[in-house]
């Protein structure tokens, strides 16, 4: 966490966090430790849909679908009959087991968005400091120390799933029968959401691994003037609801009829099967290493084009509990924040618009302001006071009006 110019109370606060988000982690390795095993994925083709499916925690329906078969497909024939070879088979349920949530990775979710928050609202910025000092504010290696933890921990130690990606299409894909509870998947939803909610898109811009994996390639220091230009925010935004509106068409059955109902368009661009070493499609390693290149020099491109969460989180930023506040009486509009800002967020929200682009609380914007105007704060609070200044920059004692989103 930030350094020597903490406060103690910012001290005992940051041992706190810190002891917090490693007692939710003890307690989910107690948990999993306690779960119930992993079926045996030994699958032949001489079994039938519905001795299968039940091991796979899917429906006949998903299992059809996995194995290139109609939905209706019949459940009570060995898959042989069907003509399902035994490659076909094994590329079908290690996909399928390949989605099984580690238990342990949302305790981890949990704990390193904890943290995030910590540094956001109390431990980035010293209680001491005066705004001359601003530059010293909010360092970014806490910050690229939890994204380095989601990406080896969340990522490729306990693998690709669950993650807020997978959280969100698995809700579409238990409505259309694919999965034999709704319920189940709406509650992990609910879990990304509710950290998505708590501190604005925090899940996304500090714990969603293949987030973090960009976010940690577009902090090489490299194409610099390339990172300049922001794509606009209505061109990202337009192709990700695009995205979005055919993939429920077709899983639906709505696009390309009956005979694609349950198709899932995502499996085809997921990149989270980087940390199951999995690259099942031609397209899938095209969608990771398009997505990692171009990070090089663009934000989050698959967050911003792609991601169903992404999409859906956006959407509920305007229900955030913690986010970037703007104090209008202080903000002179000089451009810093929106010039510090890798998308069109800060400047979106200097403007006043409603439907902002996205805001991934990376804290770049929060150590620039000349007038201290701008500062990650409870919704609907006062922003904290320090050496203020006036409209031209003079020092005042004067207080700080109400924050706004």
């Amino acid at each position: 966490m930030p350094g020597a110019s903490l406060s103690r109370r910012q001290w005992l606060e940051c041992l706190l966090a810190l002891t917090v988000a490693g007692g939710i982690v003890a307690i989910g390795a107690l948990a999993q430790g306690g779960g119930e095993p992993r079926p045996s994925s030994r699958f032949t083709v001489e079994m039938t849909i519905k001795e299968m499916a039940p091991r796979l925690e899917v429906t006949g329906k998903s299992l059809a679908r996995e194995l290139g078969l109609p939905l209706e497909a019949p459940k009570n024939t060995p898959v042989k009959a069907l003509g399902v070879t035994a490659a076909q088979l094994d590329h079908a349920t290690g996909h399928l087991l390949g989605h099984r949530d580690s238990m342990l990775k949302y305790y981890f979710f949990a704990a390193l968005c904890l943290l995030g928050w910590a540094y956001l609202v109390r431990l980035g910025r010293p209680d001491r400091s005066a705004l001359a000092e601003r530059k010293s504010w909010y360092p970014r290696w806490p910050y690229i120390t939890v994204l380095a933890l989601a990406v080896v921990i969340c990522g490729f130690v306990l693998g690709k799933s669950p993650n807020p990606m997978e959280g969100a299409v698995k809700v579409f894909k238990s409505m259309v029968g694919l999965y034999p509870s709704v319920a189940d998947k709406v509650a992990a939803f609910a879990f990304f959401a509710v950290l998505a909610v708590v501190g604005n898109k925090l899940i996304c811009g500090w714990v969603c691994p293949f987030g973090a994996l960009q976010e940690l390639i577009y902090h090489l220091p490299l194409f610099k003037i390339l990172k300049r230009r922001k794509i606009p925010f209505w061109v990202s935004n337009g192709i990700r609801i695009a995205v979005f509106v055919v993939m429920l068409g077709v899983l639906f059955g709505v696009v390309g009829g009956q005979s694609q109902k349950g198709f899932v368009l995502y499996h085809y661009v997921n990149p989270f099967n980087l940390f199951n070493f999995d690259i099942e499609s031609v397209s899938v390693g095209v969608t990771i290493v398009a997505a990692l290149v171009l990070s090089l020099g663009f934000y989050r491109p698959f967050c911003q084009f792609i991601c169903p969460f992404g999409l859906l989180s956006w959407l509920l930023e305007r229900l955030s509990i913690f986010r970037v506040t703007i104090d209008r009486d202080r903000c002179i509009e000089c451009g810093a924040c929106a010039r510090a800002c890798p998308l069109d967020a800060a400047a979106d929200r200097v403007a006043g618009k409603v439907m902002p682009a996205d805001c991934f609380s990376c804290a770049r914007c929060l150590n620039v302001c000349p007038t201290d105007a701008i500062q990650y704060r409870l919704v609907g609070t006062k922003l904290r006071v320090v050496a203020n200044l006036d409209k031209s920059g003079a020092e005042s004692t004067e207080s700080t009006g109400g924050a706004r989103p």
